[in-house]
C-alpha cells in the first residue's frame, strides 16, 4: 500500500507541474494518519509554438518557462488528507521575431529577459472512500494568485485568476496480472474566475498506469486531456485571417486574450521514481500532442520528496 501511495503521489506531482492549475495532491490512495510528505520539484517547459482554432501549428511566439514547486501533504486521519503548494515561476520570450501581426508586442516580451515571481497558492482537501486494491478519493481544492502579477504576454508567470476545483481520483491494483501493476484515473471540473463576463471553466481528465519495476524503482505513464468550457478562439488560417476573427473583436478582449483562450489540449508523458530510505527522487517528460488554441511544446520535471510522520 505504501508503494501505491508513493507512485500516486509522484505521478500526481508530475502531472500537476505541467498544468499549474492542476492540483499536486490529487491521487486515488492516501497515506495513514500522521504521515506526510514535503516535495520540491523543478520544471522546464519549452513552448515551441501555438496551435490555432483548427489545430494548425504555427512556430511563433516561442517562450521558455522554468519553475520551482513547493508542496506539503499531511494525513489528518486514515481518510482525510490536506495539502498545499506554491510555485515560483520564471518566464522568458525566446522567439527571435515579434508576435504575428495584430498581436501586441509588449515590453515584457520585447526585452527577451526573465520575468519571475510566485504564482498561485493552492490548497486541497481529499477524503478517501476506498483505500485497498481499489482506491477512490474525491477532492476539493482552491487556487488563488499569490499577488497581482502581470498576465499579458508570453513571458508571464500565470493567468492571475482564482479557481475552485472539484475532482475525483480512482485507482485499481491489477492483482490478477501482477500486484506491481496499477491503473489510475482522474477527473476534475474547475470553476474559473470570469473576466469580461466570459465563461472560462475547465474539465481535466487523466488516465495512467504504474508499474513497480523493483522494490524501490517505479515507472508511470499518463495521458492527459483538457477541455475549456467557454473562452475565446484564436481563429484559423490563412495567416492573413489568423488573428481572432469574431470573438476577439474589441480592444478589451484583445487585452485579455492571453488568459481567456479556449485552451483544449492532449498531453502524454512518462515518469520514474526511486525510493531511498529517507527520500524519493523522480523525473518525468511530457509531450504536447495536439490541441486547439493552445501551446505546442514539451516539459521536463525532476524533484525530491521527503516523507515524515507527525502523530498527536
Amino acid at each position: 500500500m505504501r508503494q501505491l501511495v508513493r507512485i500516486a503521489r509522484v505521478a500526481a506531482l508530475v502531472g500537476a507541474m505541467v498544468g499549474v492549475a492542476a492540483d499536486v495532491a490529487a491521487q486515488a490512495w492516501v497515506p495513514p494518519a500522521g504521515s506526510g510528505a514535503i516535495a520540491i520539484a523543478f520544471q522546464r517547459i519549452d513552448q515551441t509554438g501555438h496551435r490555432v482554432t483548427d489545430g494548425t501549428l504555427f512556430n511563433n511566439g516561442m517562450s521558455l518557462n522554468m519553475s520551482v514547486y513547493f508542496d506539503i501533504e499531511y494525513a489528518v486521519t486514515n481518510r482525510l488528507v490536506v495539502s498545499g503548494g506554491l510555485p515560483m515561476v520564471f518566464g522568458k520570450f525566446t522567439d527571435p521575431g515579434p508576435p504575428p501581426p495584430g498581436l501586441p508586442f509588449l515590453p515584457i516580451d520585447q526585452c527577451r529577459c526573465w520575468n519571475s515571481g510566485f504564482q498561485d497558492v493552492s490548497a486541497t482537501v481529499r477524503y478517501n472512500l476506498a483505500n485497498g486494491a481499489f482506491g477512490l478519493t474525491p477532492s476539493i481544492s482552491v487556487g488563488v494568485p499569490s499577488h497581482d502579477y502581470i498576465y499579458q504576454g508570453e513571458a508571464v508567470i500565470g493567468r492571475d485568476l482564482r479557481e475552485l476545483r472539484v475532482g475525483v481520483d480512482a485507482g485499481q491494483r491489477l492483482d490478477v496480472i501482477t500486484p506491481r501493476l496499477s491503473v489510475t484515473g482522474h477527473y476534475d471540473y474547475a470553476f474559473v474566475e470570469q473576466v469580461l463576463d466570459i465563461p472560462n471553466n475547465r474539465s481535466t481528465a487523466r488516465l495512467g498506469s504504474s508499474f513497480q519495476v523493483q522494490r524501490r524503482l517505479s515507472a508511470h505513464g499518463e495521458l492527459a486531456w483538457q477541455r475549456t468550457h467557454g473562452g475565446l478562439r484564436s481563429g484559423s488560417p490563412p495567416p492573413t485571417d489568423l488573428l481572432f476573427p469574431g470573438e476577439v473583436n474589441t480592444p478589451e478582449r484583445l487585452a485579455e486574450h492571453d488568459r481567456l483562450l479556449r485552451d483544449n489540449s492532449l498531453h502524454a508523458g512518462g515518469s520514474i521514481s526511486y525510493g531511498f530510505p529517507r527520500f524519493d527522487l523522480f523525473a518525468s517528460y511530457v509531450a504536447f500532442l495536439s490541441g486547439t488554441d493552445t501551446h505546442a511544446g514539451h516539459a521536463f520535471t525532476t524533484g525530491i520528496s521527503w516523507a515524515f510522520e507527525l502523530h498527536p
